[in-house]
């Protein structure tokens, strides 16, 4: 196993996944990297932790109806699931379809929305676009409950062609006129808005209940639209395919899975493997597993200049620390609290600031949520109760018996870390660090105890470094 194809996999694993445990890694480079992009890119069973397991221990996450406790059910799926791209990818999704509690005052919907980017999310773009359109969560987030024949709301189609589709620039004002007709008629089921409006009733018992899609064909505009340059009696779902055909739309989604998956920023070399990218968005007829398999075996993925060239999420600092320390991998009481510690950062699970999404990249680590980046992460990989923290000292006393010198010591808890690099200067930081107490020596078993929390102490340095910021 060499080291190039190690760091190669470690390197996927942080984009395409959450991170892995170095006894992950091995296993990985064993299979090959074609082998486990392939793998990752058709999920089979997640193995995560079970319903019934966790409703024993929380009560709350039967009903999912409050935020936190909602938040909490998808960070163990995310945390303890066998397809960390299934999980990525329904993140990115939810990032970039932004819709929020704050509005819908109703965890289970939005959490259904989730599961239709768990199960839409590698497929064709266009029904991408049409599951979002007659989603109950979205149908209420842009008001397409109260877009009418007649009566037009905006809201949603302006919605659909600049930030979930096209981009600004791509289409005119009466393009988002056109398109909003053709979605009258779309709204939901189980409660009548505008009677509840009206009344200025309580929609109690129906507020939290989850709703579903309802068209209604007596208030959806059937006339003639000019959308796009073309011109018919389109409904919404020829909106949308004359959408997914369109090359900006073909752009936004490779730019925006590039910058999501690769990098933060895009400039001219990053721009040829987005047009690689757009190629196979044609060529597959729209399918994002094409997508992001061109992404992911590209040269400039696989390229020095694509490593630690992203600032981790809140959501990926959080849960790739979890799985490095084997934390909550059972129903724990303070899931709802690590919820929080993600919103604490600035980007609270199913509760998005606005439509737009949160703003991504240096934005990530300002100053007051980078405090609380660097305290969960340390405190998470330098516990020594938790297992995985356990597991990587003992591989390390295990297989690096006798003293071992500071040098020794920082490359070998960078190692289980999973691979993971840093720069000179860390580097030099880490290694002085540990030379003012002098080497670990793991025969002794008078100094074992401190052996022990020493190399904790490393992790808790590593993980509090700038360079741990970046994927």
């Amino acid at each position: 196993m060499s080291t190039s194809d190690l760091k190669l996999i470690a390197h996927l694993m942080r984009r395409a996944g959450f991170g892995a445990t170095r006894q992950e890694l091995k296993e990985f480079v064993s299979k090959g990297y074609e082998s486990v992009v392939e793998d990752l890119l058709h999920p089979g069973d997640p193995e995560n932790l079970p319903d019934d397991l966790i409703r024993r221990y929380h009560p709350d996450h039967s009903e999912l109806r409050f935020l936190y406790s909602a938040a909490g059910y998808w960070l163990y799926r995310m945390i303890t699931t066998s397809n960390p791209l299934e999980e990525k990818l329904t993140l990115f999704w939810h990032g970039l379809f932004a819709t929020g509690y704050s509005k819908l005052n109703q965890a289970r919907s939005l959490l259904n929305q989730i599961d239709m980017f768990r199960v839409n999310g590698l497929g064709n773009f266009s029904e991408i676009l049409l599951q979002l359109s007659k989603d109950p969560a979205m149908l209420l987030w842009l008001d397409n409950n109260d877009n009418h024949k007649g009566a037009i709301n905006e809201n949603f189609g302006r919605e659909l062609l600049e930030l979930f589709s096209m981009g600004i620039g791509n289409y005119s004002e009466q393009d988002i006129k056109e398109a909003s007709r053709a979605f009258t008629g779309w709204t939901l089921g189980n409660v009548d808005y505008m009677a509840m409006r009206a009344s200025k009733d309580s929609i109690w018992p129906y507020g939290r209940i989850a709703w579903h899609f309802e068209y209604r064909p007596d208030d959806h505009d059937n006339g003639e639209k000019t959308f796009l340059g073309e011109t018919g009696n389109f409904n919404g779902e020829q909106i949308i395919d004359l959408i997914a055909k369109d090359e900006a739309t073909a752009r936004f989604v490779s730019t925006r899975l590039f910058q999501f998956f690769a990098a933060d920023t895009v400039g001219e070399k990053e721009q040829e493997t987005i047009e690689s990218m757009m190629k196979s968005y044609f060529d597959s007829n729209y399918e994002i597993r094409s997508v992001l398999r061109t992404l992911f075996n590209s040269s400039y993925f696989k390229s020095e200049k694509a490593r630690y060239s992203r600032i981790k999420g809140p959501v990926e600092q959080i849960v790739g620390a979890i799985h490095l320390a084997g934390s909550y991998s059972t129903p724990t009481i303070g899931i709802e609290e690590v919820a929080q510690q993600a919103f604490y950062m600035g980007q609270g699970l199913l509760e998005p600031p606005t439509v737009e999404g949160w703003h991504e990249g240096e934005e990530w680590i300002d100053s007051g949520a980078l405090v609380e980046r660097t305290n969960f992460a340390s405190s998470e990989v330098g516990n020594l109760d938790s297992p995985g923290v356990r597991t990587m000292i003992q591989n390390i006393c295990t297989n690096n018996g006798g003293s071992m010198s500071p040098e020794t010591v920082v490359d070998k808890c960078l190692d289980m870390l999973g691979a993971f690099d840093v720069s000179e200067k860390t580097l030099s930081a880490l290694v002085g660090h540990v030379s003012r107490s002098g080497n670990i020596d793991l025969n002794d078993n008078d100094e074992f105890e401190n052996s022990e929390n020493r190399l904790a102490e490393v992790f808790r340095l590593i993980t509090a470094s700038p360079d741990f910021q970046r994927a």
